[in-house]
């Protein structure tokens, strides 16, 4: 995952995904806890961003460790007693300490895009997991993405005297699993009557639940779920992100 994914775009992400129903999302996570006996209590997060996903479970009373790559995303982050956050690339740091949970939502391991830093940073969640401890993560399902095809979309977003336009053109790779998505953010300060204009590229790959097992069995997790999070249904071509829980075997 690399910085320059977030760099001018850390302004104005959370003006974006105001309307990412991050309760939801949590509330599936805790009900995975509990279905699965855990008493969590302390919670190692693989790309916190600004916190919307911590925060919320740091207000639930378990003790969130986050990791962010992105200086930009880090300064913007939420703050919470039982939430603390450091810069550290998921795939390297070594806090010297296990978990019961390793979480990381909103697409993170689709960032990671290159085999060697993707099977470092499941070996990095194992590491950090105490024993039978869970590693719960979402990702761009390829199914979804050969059915539904990635397509020109534009978002506008009126906020604090900010009018924002979002314009994401994809170009896809077929050989390698993977989508170019060519952000051009417009931002027109009401107040000032000013322009900026920058544009941003977010490489993102997409795994078959086939992928997701093999990289589960040989980095020491199997497989408890895949699941779709907003419907909790079993992952169809209609599914653009999947959410799967490993367990640590080993």
């Amino acid at each position: 995952m690399n910085e320059i994914s977030f760099n001018d775009y850390s302004d104005y992400y959370d003006f974006f995904y105001e309307d990412k129903d991050y309760k939801k999302e949590v509330k599936f996570i805790k009900k995975v806890f509990n279905q699965n006996c855990l008493n969590t209590k302390n919670i190692l997060e693989f790309g916190s961003g600004t916190g919307n996903h911590a925060i919320l479970l740091a207000k639930s009373g378990y003790k969130v460790h986050g990791i962010e790559l992105s200086s930009k995303m880090l300064l913007k982050a939420k703050k919470h007693k039982n939430f603390f956050l450091q810069q550290g690339d998921i795939e390297k740091i070594n806090l010297k300490k296990k978990f019961d949970v390793v979480l990381s939502m909103f697409h993170v391991i689709s960032y990671l895009t290159d085999n060697i830093k993707l099977l470092a940073t499941f070996k990095n969640a194992n590491k950090h997991l105490k024993k039978n401890g869970l590693f719960i993560f979402d990702f761009w399902y390829t199914p979804s993405v050969i059915y539904q095809k990635p397509s020109i979309k534009i978002k506008r977003v009126k906020k604090n005297n900010l009018e924002l336009i979002r314009i994401a053109e994809p170009l896809i790779h077929t050989n390698t699993n993977t989508v170019d998505v060519n952000y051009e953010i417009i931002v027109k300060n009401l107040k000032l009557n000013t322009f900026k204009d920058f544009k941003e590229t977010h490489c993102m790959r997409h795994f078959s639940l086939s992928e997701i097992s093999l990289l589960a069995s040989v980095t020491g997790f199997e497989v408890i779920k895949s699941i779709e999070i907003t419907t909790s249904q079993k992952p169809s071509k209609y599914s653009w992100s999947v959410c799967v829980i490993l367990k640590k075997t080993k």
